[in-house]
């Protein structure tokens, strides 16, 4: 039996999402845009959907806007941000998702707009002293900061941030796909712009996410061709995976606290077995810190050893599924930008492991068996 550990990258899906799901893909098959009957009823699950997401974070419907996930999400609000609002600046890390790297990047090749990076603490945390005197120096500016770094773990206090952001006039925008049904977010108390989720990270769909936009800050399409979404989005909507985020989202929040303990107690294991096993072994940004740190992400940089080329693949064969980095970025040869920026020696081997609700003590115990014998 294969061991999964790779839920940063994926999670496995509920199996009452996919019973959720299943009438949207057998019965109630209606395009939400007709007026027929079978389109009221698809129009009718969608919006209840909505209103369930809206729910949980505390906000309006007429807020949230469903996509196909957090990267056309993040596109959505840096693009949106700088052709509707007139956004001049984009502050952002040097370790967030490519999905707003990239963004970023493009806006600031193509002249739309100039991008700027903000200091960090050896373990990677924003330097909130660096953000703040970036903010003083530019006007027109939207900050862009993830809340759980997804390949090391981090987390950011984006309550800070936030209030950085109003003090300073800044527009605030966090890339929460981590974080998003790990931890109750209260959009009542977090004064933010935009938010964006993807539904395969809380044991839902692939292909569909969400992207809360603050009432007051107005944006426009970016995808055109309808008008679905409120003129938000074109495109027929994907039903039955609006159905599973919701559906997810809502089972994410039920018995959270206990969870979270689980998943914790799996973490600490794994590090308390790890440091007991192999000696000098690393671990990568803030992880140590339950405090500053997602509870399913632990990054490991393994000894120097002629294991570390064929790392990933010798755990694979062994059943074990693992990340070196991120999924994102583990394919390429090219090192990790997140690693790069925290200076993790090349030379060490980089191992994700990710956990979930399903994760086993008696699976700790077993990759970290594995994993101890290639270093004897």
């Amino acid at each position: 039996m294969r061991i999964y550990f790779d839920n940063a990258a994926t999670t496995p899906l509920d199996p009452l999402v996919l019973e959720a799901m299943l009438p949207h893909l057998e019965h109630n098959f209606g395009n939400p845009s007709s007026i027929h009957s079978h389109g009221r009823e698809a129009r009718s699950a969608v919006e209840n959907a909505r209103k369930t997401v809206a729910r949980l974070l505390k906000c309006s419907p007429s807020e949230i806007f469903f996509t196909s996930g957090a990267t056309e999400a993040d596109n959505m609000a840096l693009i949106g941000a700088v052709f509707s609002i007139g956004i001049q600046h984009i502050i952002t890390s040097s370790i967030e998702h490519h999905a707003v790297l990239h963004t970023a990047q493009w806006l600031d090749k193509k002249g739309f707009a100039k991008v700027h990076y903000v200091q960090l603490d050896g373990n990677g945390h924003v330097d909130f002293d660096s953000l703040e005197s970036l903010l003083k120096e530019l006007p027109k500016a939207l900050v862009s900061l993830m809340h759980g770094n997804n390949e090391v773990g981090n987390l950011t206090d984006i309550q800070q941030v936030s209030k950085i952001c109003r003090q300073y006039g800044a527009l605030f925008h966090s890339d929460t796909v981590q974080t998003i049904g790990h931890y109750p977010i209260d959009l009542q108390v977090l004064d933010i712009d935009f938010l964006v989720a993807s539904a395969h990270k809380f044991h839902g769909p692939k292909g569909v996410g969400f992207i809360y936009i603050n009432g007051k800050s107005k944006i426009e399409s970016i995808i055109h061709g309808g008008t679905q979404e409120r003129n938000m989005r074109g495109g027929t909507e994907n039903v039955a995976g609006i159905i599973g985020l919701a559906k997810a989202f809502e089972l994410a929040y039920e018995k959270m606290d206990e969870k979270k303990s689980h998943i914790l107690s799996v973490k600490r294991r794994m590090i308390e077995t790890l440091q007991a096993s192999i000696a000098d072994l690393l671990f990568n940004g803030d992880c140590l810190s339950e405090s500053q740190s997602l509870d399913h992400v632990l990054s490991v940089a393994t000894p120097i050893h002629e294991s570390n080329d064929m790392l990933l693949f010798n755990m694979d064969i062994e059943k074990i599924s693992i990340s070196g980095g991120s999924a994102c970025t583990s394919g390429a040869t090219a090192a990790s930008h997140v690693l790069e920026a925290l200076n993790v020696n090349p030379d060490r081997g980089v191992i994700r492991f990710s956990f979930s609700k399903y994760t086993t003590f008696e699976e700790i115990d077993k990759v970290v068996s594995v994993l101890a014998r290639l270093y004897i």
